[in-house]
């Protein structure tokens, strides 16, 4: 048994990895995205009302999408394959799929009628401007693209419960190699202020475009695996009534999330021009791990804490710690790199064109909020994977509401006092520090005359999710407990992987800051040099970190040095 076991990990472990591998393509190719959006329209109105847009669609997809299926139809999905009814797993499917169709359909034409109301309600702060008539354009352009993005999660559903990983991940690339090349072709024609809206709008029907790509280049990989595949309108089968019954509280929990979202853009709408869009940058970065290391162990997980619902709960708890420590390992350096070095990446991905210095300082101070929460949000994804496949969806969308509230009224009362407060001058190798009073409470923060500082209100907003995302790990983890035992990181390895992320992190920076000028690598305003210290920063951090983590005898280092050398004796 012992031996299965350790199969069935070393499994999950590739098809983490798989996981792993597509969403950094798709996240690479998200960051090119990003860059350009920064390149091309900076934190202007147009960016403003290009996030609002991107932002207000996404309700379909958070809805009905990969979070909502990963909670009701893969585990009953997974569990008829694995029980070998091929033919009933079919009927599941395509009564799925009809269901979907009808709905994002309905919610879809709901949303292009109400576009001006939604922004009305969610953007206050747009009202009388011309960011409300351009976000209300984007918006009408942008729903129906959800609604593909949701039957583009349908697949990836089937290919995740066939333990296809790799095109359902990588899928998205699609979706943002839409609008980059859309950008590259028309950016530089439309990219003066007066023309900004109008690059806007042909992003969003890249955007568009790009939905209907990832959802067609799934198909054929769907319809390859499932053959008994009938898209019909049947919601008597014993497999749709449970898929629907775990839904309602799944569809609950997104509906929060989605809440989340809206609160956010909702607050940064009534703060200063940019806002917005700074929140959205920031957001790219802090997502990025989250995906990386938190969705991908969580996506391989389910479908295998499927499958053993039925067996030991010991088995449970030990796949849930190890994935735990899995991501530790990763996200660990990940939050003291962006502490250390995150204005060095910021820099090196966005400061260029219309997005400046102070446009970086921002980013990186609002990102540094983001961080805090970082490990936590990792963490939730595998606690809510081990929820879903018990078939309880209710405890996570319980946490997740308690977890919203708590980011709303914290982010509120944190944001109005931050507002009155500017960016510090804080460049890549110099930090200027006279002191300054800010605030209806009289705090002091230090700050440098002479440079375009900005508001830091959103900062109060990403701060609050920082500490609500560790509410919700204390509670989903202590919740996971009374049904599999203690659930954590194993203690040992990860003091290990903290010493040496800080050794790598001093070491990243500490290079940073020696680093001379690079005045001759300012070349056609394509930040080279932002992007060579990006390099050696990083490089060196990672190197480091690496090393010591295999010399401090951590199990994830060890396997990647051993695949180093054998790459480089082959």
């Amino acid at each position: 048994m012992a031996t299965s076991e350790g199969v069935s990990r070393r499994s999950s472990a590739r098809s983490a990895q798989w996981v792993a591998a597509g969403i950094f393509l798709s996240r690479i190719a998200g960051l090119v995205r990003e860059a350009l959006f920064a390149r091309f329209l900076g934190t202007s109105y147009s960016a403003d009302a290009l996030r609002a847009a991107l932002r207000m669609p996404n309700v379909l997809q958070n809805l009905l999408g990969e979070g909502t299926l990963s909670a009701s139809f893969i585990p009953v999905y997974a569990e008829l394959l694995e029980q070998g009814r091929e033919e009933e797993a079919g009927r599941v499917a395509g009564a799925v799929f009809a269901l979907l169709l009808a709905l994002a359909g309905l919610l879809a034409l709901i949303g292009i009628a109400a576009a001006p109301v939604l922004v009305s309600i969610l953007a206050p702060g747009y009202a009388g401007g011309p960011r409300f008539d351009l976000t209300v354009a984007l918006v009408r352009i942008l729903f129906p693209m959800a609604g593909l993005l949701v039957l583009a999660a349908w697949a990836l559903g089937i290919l995740n419960s066939h333990r296809r990983f790799f095109i359902p991940y990588v899928a998205p690339v699609l979706w943002n190699g839409a609008m980059i090349a859309a950008m590259l072709a028309f950016g530089f024609r439309l990219q003066a202020a007066t023309r900004q809206p109008s690059l806007a709008t042909v992003i969003a029907w890249a955007a568009l475009l790009g939905g209907a790509l990832q959802f067609l280049v799934q198909l054929p990989w769907v319809l390859r695996l499932e053959g008994s595949l009938r898209v019909r309108w049947d919601v008597r089968l014993a497999g749709v009534r449970t898929t629907v019954r775990n839904a309602l509280p799944a569809i609950a929990g997104r509906g929060v999330v989605q809440i989340a979202g809206w609160v956010d853009l909702f607050l940064a709408s009534l703060l200063a021009v940019g806002a917005v869009a700074t929140l959205g940058y920031a957001q790219t970065l802090y997502m990025l791990p989250v995906s990386l290391f938190g969705m991908s162990v969580a996506a391989a997980e389910l479908p295998e804490l499927s499958r053993q619902r039925g067996q030991e709960r010991e088995q449970l708890r030990l796949r849930v710690n190890a994935g735990l420590q899995r991501m530790a390992f990763y996200v660990v350096p990940t939050v003291l790199g962006y502490l250390a070095l995150g204005d060095v990446i910021v820099a090196a991905l966005y400061q260029r064109g219309a997005f400046g210095h102070s446009d970086t300082v921002l980013v990186w101070v609002v990102l540094l909020g983001f961080t805090l929460g970082l490990f936590a949000s990792t963490g939730t994804r595998l606690f809510s994977s081990a929820f879903f496949a018990l078939h309880d969806t209710r405890t996570p969308a319980k946490t997740a509401a308690i977890r919203v509230a708590t980011a709303a009224l914290l982010g509120v009362g944190l944001m109005v006092q931050l507002e009155q407060v500017r960016t510090p001058a804080i460049a890549l190798g110099t930090v200027h520090v006279p002191a300054a009073s800010f605030g209806p409470y009289g705090f002091g923060l230090w700050h440098a005359p002479g440079l375009r500082g900005m508001p830091l209100g959103v900062l109060g907003l990403t701060v609050a999710a920082g500490v609500a995302a560790w509410l919700e790990w204390w509670m989903l983890r202590r919740r996971l407990s009374v049904h599999l035992g203690p659930v954590a990181p194993p203690a040992g390895p990860l003091v290990r992987m903290i010493a040496a992320a800080l050794v790598g992190a001093a070491v990243g920076r500490g290079l940073v800051q020696l680093m001379p000028a690079m005045e001759s690598l300012a070349v056609a305003g394509l930040g080279l040099a932002n992007i060579v210290r990006l390099g050696v920063g990083v490089g060196a951090f990672g190197v480091v970190y690496l090393a010591l983590g295999h010399a401090l005898g951590l199990e994830e280092a060890a396997r990647i040095v051993r695949r180093v050398r054998r790459r480089g004796a082959g």
